[in-house]
């Protein structure tokens, strides 16, 4: 197969090249991220991509747009939707090249970032390839995303911070500053061993089905961050197996939210349960990948699909998008 593959960086083509390579596809590499802001994360980034392919020795199509005014115009007005309209920017030009330079289909090393997202993405990547008339390769490289960050490192490329456009460095400060403000407060956690029904309320409203909650809150163990005394947070981890945990709930009262308290308690679980089991893993819907990432659980471990269909009497949605499937990632642990 002749395979054009979108690179958003270096970092995250390190290892689809690896497993492309490993299928004896042909690939060719195109670069064009008009998303990336400001100047010099756009130039680190695309130096870092150019170094890759040249130590990689595969051959290019590079699109060297700075894209900051026709990205902002873009998404002026929906910036919270944008990332839809920078999958639909890029993917257009991408699939537009495939078709027109002979290629078999396409494909992007985005599929590998637990950080973007993965539906959508998909969703986007098949819309362009029927509206150009050019097969799209769906292949989820997510599993080697912790393997190709290594390799990144030890060929010493630019490791970025943030996704790429303004909007998402803006998020990133912001999440760093609600971290500090949070550490300024007194709290303590606390593991809850009696009268746990009380928390049902709190726990429902990150997990709707009454039967499951009761179920992992019956077997499970169920911590609470308190602020002053009152409680602000509490999530709930079960037994898999001698060697692996699973964190089943995190839930945070809604005036206290995006303030960091729950990955603060998801630390303290890892600084717990790392005497006992090797991995402890989680399970969630698409929308909230990028915190559970951010917060540890740096591996992807599987996609069960239609969890949300099959588990659920009534339809799941989470910040409009309609849950069907459910994204397992771990975060390994130094057990026993």
């Amino acid at each position: 197969m002749k395979l054009l593959m979108h690179s958003c960086c270096g970092p995250c083509s390190t290892y689809p090249i690896k497993l492309l390579r490993a299928q004896d596809i042909d690939i060719t590499s195109m670069w064009f991220n008009p998303n990336i802001h400001p100047y010099m994360e756009y130039k680190n980034r695309y130096e870092s991509y150019k170094k890759l392919m040249e130590i990689e020795k595969i051959p290019t199509i590079e699109i060297d747009n700075y894209g900051l005014i026709d990205f902002t115009r873009a998404v002026y007005n929906h910036e919270y939707e944008r990332c839809r309209t920078c999958y639909e920017m890029r993917f257009d030009v991408i699939a537009k090249t495939a078709k027109e330079k002979g290629f078999d289909a396409f494909t992007s090393s985005l599929f590998v970032s637990p950080y973007q997202k993965h539906e959508l993405l998909k969703t986007v990547a098949e819309e362009k390839a029927k509206e150009h008339g050019i097969e799209f390769l769906y292949i989820d490289f997510r599993e080697g995303f912790k393997e190709g960050q290594e390799i990144a490192r030890e060929m010493g490329l630019y490791m970025q911070k943030y996704c790429g456009c303004v909007y998402s460095e803006a998020e990133r400060y912001k999440d760093e500053n609600a971290t500090e403000v949070k550490l300024k407060n007194t709290y303590e956690i606390v593991k809850i061993k009696q009268e746990k029904e009380q928390y049902m309320p709190l726990l429902l409203e990150a997990d709707p089905s009454v039967e499951l909650v009761e179920s992992y809150l019956k077997n499970g163990d169920l911590y609470a961050l308190k602020l002053d005394g009152n409680v602000v947070s509490v999530a709930v981890v079960a037994k898999l197996d001698d060697s692996t945990c699973e964190l089943k709930n995190v839930a945070t009262k809604e005036e206290y939210r995006n303030m960091g308290y729950a990955k603060r308690l998801i630390k303290y679980l890892f600084s717990i349960y790392k005497q006992k089991y090797a991995k402890m893993i989680v399970g969630t819907s698409e929308n909230n990948i990028p915190f559970y990432v951010k917060s540890g659980f740096d591996t992807y471990e599987k996609t069960v699909k239609n969890f949300f269909v099959d588990n659920y009497k009534e339809e799941v949605w989470d910040n409009g998008l309609h849950c069907m499937d459910m994204y397992y990632y771990g975060k390994k642990l130094k057990g026993k």
